[in-house]
């Protein structure tokens, strides 16, 4: 039978046999309750971790950032090769990512250091990037308490281009190979010099193992980036100069300057023709990198997209058009297989500084 309350809610037999059985101390239903608490408890905190951890990934996920600018900071000047291919890298990003703003900011200074600390400090969402050069590895080296571990401080993320230093010589010059500046230097004992793009640069380690090697007196003026060393070097105030290929073709195409060898293991393919400073008897310079590094603990999620859009902008055919032009070959090589090279180089060169004696503090 079925009655209705008060209420017109219907009495089944089921709400009765609940009203009218005796109320019962079962102890053992008190222990299943607690039970049943303890699993309810347990099963909020596994939801409360799974919630954030899936907030966590989404957040790793969401690059860029909408409304946040892409930073890449260039610890030189402006005007020089890095400059210039960090330009042209920040544009093609922007139109991958449907023009999201990067801004390429120039932070000269301290060898590196002003530009590269402000990247080490930043927050690892992947809008705050550094490119830079093969100091970024040299620098442990130069300092007996070292401001980074390129390896622990930093992300490698990709190499932006493949490149090295070619020696150029004032027009006014009177040599044209390597051998006649070294015999014009040990006939004129100091009265040469050559600049770099900062001390313990490429640049500067290059020339101290001209001297080194030749056993001739050059005076060192470094500046704060190649633009400024550039400057100083059309004018003649400076007759000598390792300088980035990218400029130096540019600048001797203007009559200014003359290319006198390229401190490579081998033939700059852009320059075929240009001997080596090995070929001309001294063992100078290697092949290195123009190269992006992001602050540690950038989440795998936000690496893998930064490098995604970095590559795809490094290998746009009028980037390597661009670096080809400039004596430079556009690289976008994968993370993991920066980071190795970056070891490779970190430890030769590391050999290199140790060999002239180079020394910042």
């Amino acid at each position: 039978m079925q009655t209705r309350d008060a209420a017109g809610t219907d009495d089944t037999a089921l709400d009765r046999i609940g009203r009218d059985t005796p109320l019962r101390h079962d102890w053992s239903y008190r222990h299943t309750e607690g039970d049943v608490m303890k699993l309810a408890l347990k099963a909020a905190l596994a939801a409360a971790v799974a919630v954030a951890v899936t907030a966590g990934a989404a957040h790793a996920q969401t690059f860029p950032i909408p409304g946040k600018p892409i930073r890449i900071v260039v610890p030189f000047s402006p005007g020089g090769a890095t400059d210039i291919q960090a330009r042209v890298i920040g544009q093609k990003m922007s139109e991958s990512l449907g023009g999201h703003a990067v801004i390429v900011e120039n932070k000269p200074g301290g060898s590196t250091l002003i530009g590269a600390r402000e990247v080490q400090r930043s927050a690892p969402d992947g809008h705050t990037l550094l490119y830079t050069i093969a100091l970024h590895v040299q620098m442990p080296h130069l300092y007996k308490t070292p401001p980074w571990d390129p390896f622990k401080d930093f992300t490698p993320i990709t190499a932006g281009a493949k490149g090295a230093t070619v020696l150029t010589a004032h027009v006014s010059a009177p040599f044209n190979t390597v051998q006649e500046l070294v015999a014009y230097a040990k006939a004129n004992p100091g009265k040469l010099n050559f600049a770099s793009f900062g001390t313990g640069s490429t640049a500067h380690l290059n020339g101290e193992q001209l001297k080194r090697l030749a056993d001739i007196d050059l005076v060192h003026v470094p500046y704060k980036g190649s633009g400024e060393a550039i400057r100083d070097h059309l004018s003649g105030v400076v007759q000598l100069f390792f300088d980035g290929p990218t400029t130096a073709i540019a600048n001797a195409k203007t009559g200014r300057v003359k290319i006198i060898a390229s401190a490579t293991e081998t033939r700059n393919p852009a320059l075929p023709d240009l001997p080596t400073m090995r070929e001309q008897g001294y063992d100078v310079g290697m092949w290195t990198y123009l190269w992006f590094w992001g602050p540690a603990g950038m989440p795998k999620a936000t690496l893998d997209a930064v490098y995604a859009h970095l590559s795809k902008a490094i290998l746009h055919p009028q980037t390597k058009q661009l670096f080809a032009e400039g004596g430079t070959q556009a690289s976008g090589m994968p993370p993991a297989e920066m980071a190795r090279v970056a070891q490779d180089l970190y430890e030769r060169w590391g050999a290199v500084i140790r060999e002239v004696g180079v020394q910042l503090d």
